[in-house]
């Protein structure tokens, strides 16, 4: 069906917009799409992702800059003209119409052949699996159900490219996770450029080829999920990629004995040579602060492991335990000074600099996600055993991460 191999890459160059009232909802987006490519905007709420996907279907006016599908100039075009199928958080179907002449009404409204509609609609039912439904109206179908429909009604419209707001949002746990394999592959099958808008980061991270995260306005990283996840470029993305998120806390690298230390509260971590030869601009922070960021899944409990030098580890009290069958999160905290909230719009106007900016030291909560087989109860005192090779640092000023 759609996809029929014509290029539909979508490219957005300095996309600007200011509402009437003067907020700044998105400021100079740079992001190209490619050709046949799912894409996932993510962000938290008010982060202009659904603006620039508003702009991009044409239902709000582009202050700024320019918008491409395939080769086409389409930024002062009708939203009728882009050759674009939307499917949105709330379905937006016709209450009185069938499931069968919702997913056919916009191609009569463009007056094609009965028996073409009827061709496009049973192909898009037979991959939605749902040929069952087309003659029961809304109210008759379940959440998942109605979901399918607004996808059979974009589907059957052939479009260059598919617009997704949010789709999965008011659907339920276990048919979220059931409805983004079905989009994927639905997605894979028929190749057709989609940009998908989500606040969830595990949405994001299972269901696009590319990722592009945002935040208050500006576009943060773009890569694929693993590469957002393994290199995210600042401290907002460390942050908002990643369940449970990444543990922070500020650290002050000091050299002795030919070795280089992160130390924060009464830890005292050594830095292996590969570190330091993957970040030689650590070499500037040297007696210097900086955050240190360290994975959940990158700390385990020591006494499993056998003998575990002191200078790869954390010494904790556990001070709770959540047991998620295969794994388990053991949570407890550090005396020591928290990282700055990360801040998009600090990072990007501030020089990278070693920053000696001063913080008031208190309780910095951590997470190691361990077997769930391991036994440490709460009130426990362990030792938490960190992966040197995985650690991350940013600069405190800047915010951005050090990887030179």
């Amino acid at each position: 069906m759609a996809g029929g191999g014509c290029v539909a890459a979508i490219t957005l160059e300095r996309l600007t917009k200011v509402f009437a009232d003067g907020t700044r909802a998105v400021s100079g987006l740079d992001l190209a799409i490619p050709d046949r490519c799912l894409m996932v905007v993510v962000g938290p709420s008010g982060c202009g992702k659904t603006t620039v996907l508003r702009m991009v279907a044409g239902l709000e006016q582009v202050t700024k800059g320019e918008i491409r599908i395939g080769e086409r100039r389409v930024t002062r075009l009708a939203a009728k003209d882009r050759d674009v199928a939307m499917v949105f958080q709330n379905y937006a179907l016709y209450p009185q119409m069938t499931a069968y002449e919702n997913m056919a009404f916009a191609l009569k409204l463009r007056k094609l052949a009965r028996s073409d509609i009827d061709r496009r609609v049973r192909e898009a039912a037979h991959i939605l699996g749902i040929e069952d439904l087309l003659r029961k109206k809304p109210k008759h179908l379940s959440g998942g159900q109605r979901q399918r429909i607004a996808m059979g009604r974009a589907i059957v419209r052939e479009p260059r490219a598919f617009l997704m707001d949010e789709p999965l949002s008011n659907l339920d746990a276990k048919l979220r996770v059931q409805m983004r394999a079905e989009i994927s592959e639905i997605q894979h099958r028929l190749g057709t450029t989609t940009m998908y808008v989500t606040h969830d980061q595990v949405e994001a991270m299972t269901i696009g080829h590319l990722v592009a995260v945002m935040s208050r306005g500006k576009l943060q990283q773009v890569g694929t999920p693993q590469e957002v996840y393994d290199a995210p470029a600042n401290l907002f993305v460390a942050t908002f990629i990643g369940s449970p998120a990444m543990n922070l806390v500020e650290a002050t690298l000091r050299a002795t004995d030919g070795a280089v230390w992160a130390d924060f509260a009464d830890a005292h971590l050594r830095l292996p040579p590969t570190v330091l030869a993957a970040h030689p601009g650590l070499t500037r922070y040297v007696g210097h602060e900086l955050v240190l960021g360290l994975r959940p899944e990158d700390m385990q409990d020591a006494a499993p492991a056998g003998d575990v030098p002191a200078d790869q580890c954390i010494h904790a009290a556990v001070e709770h335990r959540e047991m998620l069958g295969g794994e388990v999160y053991l949570h407890f905290s550090v005396a020591a000074r928290a990282a700055p909230s990360p801040d998009a719009e600090a990072a990007q106007a501030a020089e990278t600099v070693p920053s000696k900016a001063p913080a008031t030291a208190g309780r910095v909560p951590f997470v190691a996600r361990v077997s769930g087989r391991n036994p440490a109860a709460i009130g426990d005192k362990i030792d938490i055993a960190v992966d040197g090779i995985n650690m991350y640092f940013f600069d405190l000023g800047t915010q951005r991460v050090i990887a030179g």
